[in-house]
């Protein structure tokens, strides 16, 4: 059990980037019948110090109970809350080439309430085929699409070069929420954007392997 009774404050981006660990380590948990957890347990899962699960937890307004610490259910809706994932999200994905395909056949985001409404490309060869469900448009569509459907995220699986171009286009349909698979830094005005680069990540793995092998 917890005590919640503060309002949440603004939540620092670093403690942000941790609430969704804390949220897949409390629903483990609660899969493993587990229904409290002290900050050690939580911080043990997650290979941080439990002084600093204790600050995070803070910023929403939470502390745990001396002695016995977190209820597992109430901290998982108190941060499903701070998330915004109390509701449903539309999303779209602009680029079906092989990595965007799968993304749209993942069926991982409608169980995090996160629903693909829409997939663009601009080969006419794809246009018009299905994929997880859903018919491939072209990208001449977006603007009046996502005019016509509430689409707050979208997602970017195109070739670099012409990634810039796209999330012009998602913010000109007012999307403000971009996941960028591309292989670039992307220049935007108004909105957030979440960089997710395969080959960079591979390439700082390759350093520890170097690191460790000597």
């Amino acid at each position: 059990m917890y005590i919640s009774d503060v309002k949440p404050v603004t939540i620092p981006k670093a403690t942000v980037s941790r609430l969704p660990l804390y949220l897949h380590a409390l629903e483990a948990l609660a899969a493993e019948g587990t229904c409290t957890v002290s900050s050690k347990m939580l911080a043990q899962r997650l290979n941080v110090n439990a002084a600093k699960v204790r600050k995070d937890l803070s910023f929403l307004g939470t502390h745990g109970v001396r002695g016995v610490g977190y209820d597992c259910a109430e901290l998982s809706k108190q941060i499903r809350h701070a998330l915004g994932l109390t509701r449903d999200f539309g999303v779209v994905i602009v680029g079906i080439g092989n990595l965007g395909a799968a993304l749209a056949s993942y069926d991982g985001f409608g169980a995090a309430r996160f629903h693909i409404v829409g997939l663009y490309d601009a080969d006419e060869a794809k246009v018009g085929t299905n994929v997880g469900g859903l018919t491939i448009r072209h990208v001449r569509h977006l603007a009046a699409d996502v005019a016509e459907n509430t689409v707050e995220i979208g997602i970017i699986a195109t070739p670099a070069a012409v990634a810039q171009d796209v999330a012009r286009q998602f913010e000109e349909c007012g999307i403000r929420s971009i996941l960028n698979f591309a292989q670039t830094i992307l220049q935007v005005e108004q909105a957030d954007v979440r960089r997710v680069d395969l080959s960079t990540e591979l390439q700082i793995l390759g350093y520890y392997v170097r690191s460790e092998s000597g």
